[in-house]
């Protein structure tokens, strides 16, 4: 189904610097509306249910599954993430510009159901630079910095099934490509027609 909003997916191995470019887009973009998504992890730092996550208990998450109520779900990291389908559906319906953070395997999936959902992957500039990123954050064990270098081997290979791929080498210029991104998706053909379908039929295009 046709909605007039767009769903932009962003996805990217952990240390490359996701979140950080989704909030600044988000500041610099009003009209970009964030779709949070339910995890069974605990929440890290300043955190707030219903801010970055809903954190849910794996009863509470295992109670949505069989609702059918995810548009996706999956397993990253030792945890569940999951994105709620009635959420995105509602708001994309009625015109709003959504943005929302998942792993790769959820990203894949949100394309087979929104088929206008633009795909972003974000790369770091080096192994070295990734290692660096997950060790500054302090938020995680030797142990589980190694998995997630290793998963991230995995998920960088699945760029290539994206519709973008911005390599977050200096921030502000990151930044500046993941905002062209939304721009031009605005500007595109098919996303105009969805968003100004009065202004169409009034000139005549079909």
């Amino acid at each position: 189904m046709d909605y007039p909003g767009n769903l932009f997916v962003v996805a990217a191995p952990s240390g490359a610097g996701k979140s950080s470019l989704v909030k600044a887009l988000m500041e610099l973009d009003s009209a970009i509306q964030p779709a949070v998504s339910h995890t069974t992890r605990p929440p890290r730092g300043q955190e707030k249910h219903g801010r970055e996550y809903f954190f849910l208990s794996p009863d509470e998450f295992d109670g949505m599954v069989q609702r059918d109520a995810f548009l996706e779900w999956a397993h990253v990291h030792g945890h569940r993430y999951g994105t709620s389908r009635h959420t995105i559906e509602e708001r994309v319906a009625h015109g709003a510009d959504v943005i929302l953070e998942i792993d790769f395997q959820g990203a894949i999936n949100v394309k087979q159901i929104f088929r206008n959902a633009v795909l972003i992957f974000i790369l770091p500039p080096s192994w070295e630079e990734l290692r660096s990123r997950l060790q500054r954050r302090g938020e995680d064990s030797a142990e589980v910095i190694e998995l997630r270098l290793k998963n991230a081997a995995i998920e960088m290979a699945q760029a290539q099934k994206f519709d973008f791929v911005i390599i977050n080498e200096l921030f502000e210029r990151a930044v500046f490509d993941l905002k062209t991104i939304v721009h031009a998706q605005r500007l595109k053909f098919s996303a105009q027609r969805r968003a100004r379908s009065e202004t169409f039929q009034s000139l005549h295009i079909p």
